[in-house]
């Protein structure tokens, strides 16, 4: 469902463009990869918030709101917890 919503978000910004639509899409799905790696590796309660954070604010740039839940969750919750690190790599995959 996300990724249908996301698709039509990005085909509403770029129209019949497909190769941006691609790129758009690929540098999202990295972006996400990237700070859930930041939060995989935080040492420390500030940077997983942060980390957090920042994936929260690329997921509602998009419209992803299934992925600003699981950010809020990760935010709220104990920095490092596997189980939201977890739920985020199987949204990624399902994306």
């Amino acid at each position: 469902m996300e990724s249908a919503q996301f698709n039509a978000f990005v085909a509403q910004a770029v129209g019949q463009d497909d190769a941006l639509a691609r790129e758009i899409r690929a540098s999202v799905v990295a972006g996400v990869r990237g700070h859930a790696d930041l939060m995989r590796r935080s040492r420390c309660d500030a940077n997983w918030v942060m980390a957090s954070r920042r994936l929260k604010g690329l997921a509602e740039s998009f419209g992803l709101d299934e992925l600003v839940a699981l950010a809020d969750v990760a935010i709220e919750g104990a920095p490092g917890d596997p189980r939201v690190l977890l739920d985020i790599e199987r949204h990624l995959a399902d994306f």
